[in-house]
């Protein structure tokens, strides 16, 4: 039993200084949430001189990480800082020196969570990780407590607020990627460089958390397929629109006969879908289980508020167990054993946009094409003929088809001389 409850802050950027705004200056109200008094005690910082946006006291700032790990008094220790390096290793210090941790960090939580846990275990401490998916959105404890009687079948989710974001610019607004994605930047949505977000890896990470949470095996990046949307233009979403439906950069994890299929990538989505109508910085998680059916959770995914708010509920959690004297979480087991299904299995519908040339018999090469790798068309445009390189637009959608029938088809048709160009290729979800 403890009368105060020491916290140990790493990193004090954006996000850590909004968690010390909120521990110094709404102090009264979360320690009679905890159950105690939570008294920030050290926060590690690269630079000690730097201007930040919260004012603290110079005594609280160190510049020494034993500062925080080597403290009695510290009981808590939040990791901000990101990335990989040094996050890991000072993450696995701290619960070392049975310290309980919480962290925003989905990169180390995706690549090295079941080793993680297993070092809380051992050390008899918690390790928490609400912040690091959907940020504000209650995603990791669901999975952890309310859904765990249930057997999740499929997770769908919008999980980057950045790509959202550009790609409800390009659909509502006419703009073409490039310009899309200046505009996110200069309004603070994107980073300096976007690559993690518009690539795919941010999502990538989180997909990977999301998946080894519902079907208890540890899924790691690696075994995400993943493709971003730097190759979506305006025509694309022109397009979908006409068709019924939304682009989206969707991420899905899917469990059937045991295999696990995990893949980030852009994606039509039908337009009387809920996930379609997500838009801006919003994130949506689209989960179906056989006893809970579907739930939908939504909420703001990124930004400092959301995620100071996972944080301190995070601590607040841990802290109400160490004022008890024990943890109220259930454990959560995870299987040794997984098995991966490959892209090339992968059974879905597609769109194709390609530049043909303008003359008769080119549908019929191409209806052929897809037809001796069983694969069926389910619509054709053909759009204006461009009178001075005598080529018209086509835009193509299957019925469900296997993903290496489809690669397998996109590479003959690259062949075929009236194929001027493939010019984008769009998986299809219901």
């Amino acid at each position: 039993m403890k009368n105060k409850i020491g916290i140990g802050l790493m990193g004090l950027g954006v996000i850590g200084c909004g968690v010390a705004k909120v521990l110094l200056e709404r102090s009264e109200g979360i320690s009679k949430q905890s159950g105690s008094p939570l008294v920030l005690k050290k926060v590690l910082v690269k630079d000690m001189s730097k201007k930040r946006n919260v004012d603290l006291d110079s005594n609280l700032l160190t510049t020494n990480s034993d500062d925080i790990l080597s403290d009695p008094d510290i009981d808590i220790v939040i990791e901000v800082i990101g990335g990989e390096n040094p996050a890991l290793d000072l993450v696995k210090k701290a619960l070392s020196s049975e310290k309980h941790v919480v962290t925003a960090n989905k990169e180390i939580i995706s690549k090295y969570g079941p080793e993680l846990f297993t070092l809380a275990d051992e050390n008899k401490v918690d390790i928490l990780y609400e912040a690091s998916v959907g940020g504000g959105i209650p995603l990791t404890n669901a999975f952890k407590q309310d859904l765990l009687a249930s057997n999740i079948t499929s997770i769908q989710a919008i999980i980057n607020a950045t790509t959202n974001f550009v790609l409800t610019s390009m659909a509502k607004e006419g703009f073409e990627f490039d310009e899309a994605v200046r505009r996110a930047q200069q309004l603070g949505y994107a980073e300096t460089d976007p690559t993690n977000d518009i690539e795919g890896v941010d999502a990538m990470y989180k997909v990977a958390i999301l998946a080894t949470l519902a079907f208890r095996t540890n899924v790691t990046p690696d075994d995400v397929y993943r493709e971003g949307i730097s190759k979506l233009a305006w025509r694309d979403f022109q397009y979908a629109q006409e068709l019924g439906y939304a682009i989206k950069l969707l991420a899905i994890a899917k469990k059937d006969d045991g295999a696990i299929e995990a893949r980030v990538h852009p994606t039509f989505v039908p337009q009387d879908l809920l996930m379609a109508q997500v838009n801006g910085v919003f994130n949506a998680v689209q989960v179906e289980g056989d006893l809970v059916g579907r739930v939908i959770f939504y909420g703001r995914g990124a930004g400092p508020e959301p995620t100071t708010s996972a944080i301190i509920t995070d601590v607040i959690n841990i802290a109400q167990d160490i004022k008890l004297g024990f943890s109220r979480r259930p454990k959560f087991g995870l299987s040794r054993t997984k098995k991966i299904k490959p892209m090339s299995d992968i059974d879905t519908r597609y769109y194709i946009r390609m530049r043909v040339t303008d003359t008769p018999g080119v549908l019929a090469q191409i209806a052929k094409t897809f037809g001796d790798l069983d694969i069926s068309i389910a619509s054709a445009l053909q759009k204006a003929v461009d009178e001075k390189t005598q080529s018209t637009e086509l835009v193509m959608m299957t019925h469900p088809a296997r993903e290496s029938a489809m690669q397998s088809a996109l590479g003959q048709l690259e062949n075929l001389s009236a194929v001027r160009e493939v010019s984008n290729f769009i998986r299809v979800e219901a």
